[in-house]
């Protein structure tokens, strides 16, 4: 006979859990890469997923990507064939130390460019801060815990970094260098860590200078195929550049060189930096990212091949040893067939923990959210802004997630319980960047007001403009926004590359009929991110013990 007690205790350590790991097939409405018929198209995560990184345990894949000043930081994802993924995690779940800034947002610093191995069963990430040094976080499971961050070189200005395990025991991490904090770039540097890659344990020794033939060289990860150590990097800056692999026979060098990917013929730009993995059947491929402007950087997936002792990655029609990236491909021959699934999008806030697709700005303070999976709602407790606040560029709390695709339509239901005894308290729906553009919903001495705004640099502490009002008297309402991206390029003055994204917003009272309100609003990414949508809520920076909130009943992306 089945105990009670204990089906309940299990079905609600199930409700407990995450929404993806209950959803562990969740398949996009926008976007999903597998074609269904054996091939793939890219991007695989059509998402801002920067300066990814992979590697292969037994049959699984594992990638992580730059997470900067955003919470959770560094996501893990899993796949079983390399175009399907879907979440499992994040290695730095709340806080990054020390906390300098911990109600404002520190815009692109922190976590840049990861590398995840795994070694003696234990799982790596790797990842160089620009004001701090090499930080390194592992576990023995890829979904947690990680344990504490430790601080394996402090120095400023190395970034990019990768670790090698050699046969000997020694214990290597190649780096590169931000010219915006040590004041050198374009060379590529190796250090030797202590065998529990804890420490590094000699200075940085240059091993490549690319200032002549590959300006601007970062990103390298390091391998070793045979006899020889390989080292796959950029060069020529992110949307522009081409891949490059340095291949000795000693650690370090002399390094001789070969460009193997390029844009070619292809329409996608700089494919950028990324990591070499393998199949059990013996395919070799190579994952990178693309920058589309607005919408970040997304992931793509290579096919590549040795020949002569050098990778060509992508498809060599010439046959001069330098593919040209694919836009659709036979998918990796894994040895099994795997059902389609895609990270999470969507979310009817189920659960009682933050679903792994969203991030908050900075460092994760408790007293933002309840996650109240009984009621199926999230609520925003309005926080005080900055004291010297100028727009949402300064808010921390902005609860948010990347833009899953070209052409989607993001919408949420929510109520908003603003507290009567005082007014400026403000909810809403929000595409944020480095401009940003939202319906926000604020208490006034009016009552309810609903506005369409737009922030151009706000960056640059720009106030906000009203594009759009009326007044309200239900305090339940549907946000709309959607996004629009037909091909189009912004002019090359302001950067070729970008995909031209026009942002349209409109709200219900019945979550039937939807009116628009205010201007288009042409998305920009933010600082080394890409745009985000999601939601907020705060009050003015008065000294008050308590305030309103958003009941958030869901946010549904769709086409």
């Amino acid at each position: 006979m089945i105990n009670i007690k204990q089906a309940l205790l299990g079905l609600s350590i199930v409700c407990a859990l995450p929404l993806a790991a209950q959803q562990e097939n969740y398949v996009s409405k926008v976007w999903c890469p597998d074609l269904g018929n054996g091939k793939y198209k890219n991007p695989v995560l059509y998402a801002d997923y920067s300066d990814p990184d992979v590697c292969r345990v037994g049959d699984d894949y594992y990638l992580t990507a730059s997470s900067f000043n955003c919470l959770p930081g560094l996501p893990i994802l899993h796949s079983k064939d390399l175009v399907n993924w879907s979440f499992i995690g994040a290695a730095v779940p709340s806080a990054l130390t020390p906390i300098e800034t911990p109600e404002r947002p520190e815009h692109g610093n922190r976590i840049w460019a990861p590398s995840i191995r795994h070694h003696n069963g234990e799982f790596y990430i790797f990842w160089g801060d620009p004001d701090q040094g090499i930080f390194m976080v592992k576990a023995k499971d890829p979904k947690g815990p990680w344990e504490e961050p430790v601080l394996v070189k402090a120095i400023k200005g190395i970034i990019d970094t990768c670790p090698f395990w050699d046969e000997d025991g020694k214990v290597y991490l190649v780096h590169a260098y931000a010219g915006s904090r040590a004041g050198l770039k374009s060379v590529i540097s190796i250090c030797e860590l202590n065998e529990n890659a804890t420490k590094a344990i000699s200075p940085s020794r240059i091993i490549f200078d690319g200032h002549e033939a590959h300006q601007t060289c970062e990103g390298p990860k390091l391998y070793k195929k045979g006899d020889y150590y390989y080292i796959f990097h950029p060069a020529g800056g992110v949307p522009t550049g081409w891949q490059v692999v340095l291949r000795s026979k000693n650690i370090y060098g002399p390094y001789e060189w070969k460009t193997v990917m390029a844009q070619g013929s292809s329409p996608i730009n700089g494919p950028h930096q990324g990591g070499w993995v393998d199949t059990p059947t013996g395919e070799d491929w190579f994952m990178h990212f693309q920058d589309v402007g607005a919408y970040g950087r997304l992931v793509h997936l290579q096919p590549m091949k040795w020949v002569d002792g050098w990778p060509v990655i992508g498809v060599d029609k010439d046959g001069d040893g330098c593919g040209d990236p694919v836009t659709t491909y036979k998918k990796p021959n894994v040895g099994k067939t795997y059902p389609i699934c895609n990270p999470q999008e969507s979310d009817e806030f189920d659960g009682y923990t933050l679903s792994p697709q969203w991030q908050w700005h900075a460092n994760i303070n408790d007293k933002w959210a309840y996650y109240a999976g009984d009621q199926s709602i999230v609520r925003l407790y309005s926080y005080p802004v900055v004291s010297d606040y100028k727009n949402l560029w300064d808010v921390a709390n902005l609860l948010l997630q990347k833009t899953p695709a070209p052409n989607f339509t993001a919408t949420m239901k929510l109520t908003f319980k603003p507290d009567a005894r005082y007014k400026g308290e403000r909810t809403g729906l929000v595409v944020m960047g480095r401009d940003y553009a939202g319906l926000i919903l604020e208490n006034t001495e009016d009552g309810l007001v609903l506005s369409q705004v737009a922030c151009p640099q706000a960056d640059k502490g720009k106030p906000e403009q009203v594009k759009g009002s009326v007044p309200l008297t239900d305090s339940t309402i549907y946000l709309r926004v959607k996004f629009k991206a037909d091909g189009k390029k912004i002019k090359e003055s302001e950067g070729g590359h970008d995909l031209l994204v026009l942002c349209n917003f409109s709200y219900s009272l019945d979550g039937k009929k939807y009116q628009p309100l205010g201007d288009a609003f042409q998305a920009r990414e933010g600082q080394w991110i890409g745009a985000k949508v999601g939601m907020f809520c705060t009050r003015p920076a008065i000294k008050t013990n308590d305030g309103g909130w958003a009941d958030v009943d869901w946010f549904r992306i769709t086409k």
